[in-house]
């Protein structure tokens, strides 16, 4: 049962690195996930500048304790991606493709929702004010 919540959590944590990278693109679709997504790529972009651990993963690391096995050495990133899924020396290329992928979902988030806006479909209808 360890070794399934180890790697379930292990694939949750992928999901959110996914969600992180490409969640801005839901808001297209679902605007109002927009403040999820914020909070999701904050809290990515944070616990890779400062030094706040993970909570996903400190989980993996407490399961894998319980089943005897080491922490991950350097982290979920250090130890699943660098190196693995790219060279740890495109990391900066990474890491500015992966911003610019977010603001760029972000900006299409936004055309898409002023045409929206202008188009009255989806909006909240004006209200009529009467002076006097």
């Amino acid at each position: 049962m360890l070794g399934f919540l180890t790697g379930a959590t292990t694939a949750l944590h992928f999901l959110a690195l996914l969600y992180i990278g490409l969640g801005g693109f839901l808001v297209w679709r679902w605007p109002r996930t927009i403040f999820i997504h914020v909070f999701f790529a904050a809290w990515g972009i944070a616990v890779n500048v400062f030094p706040l651990p993970c909570p996903l993963t400190v989980l993996e690391d407490h399961l894998r304790a319980l089943r005897g096995l080491e922490p991950l050495s350097g982290g979920f990133n250090e130890y699943y991606i660098y190196d693995i899924v790219f060279p740890r020396e495109l990391l900066p290329v990474v890491a500015a493709g992966a911003l610019l992928l977010v603001m760029a979902s972000y900006v299409g988030a936004y055309v898409r929702w002023r045409n929206r806006q202008g188009s009255g479909g989806g909006g909240v209808p004006p209200r009529t004010v009467r002076m006097g």
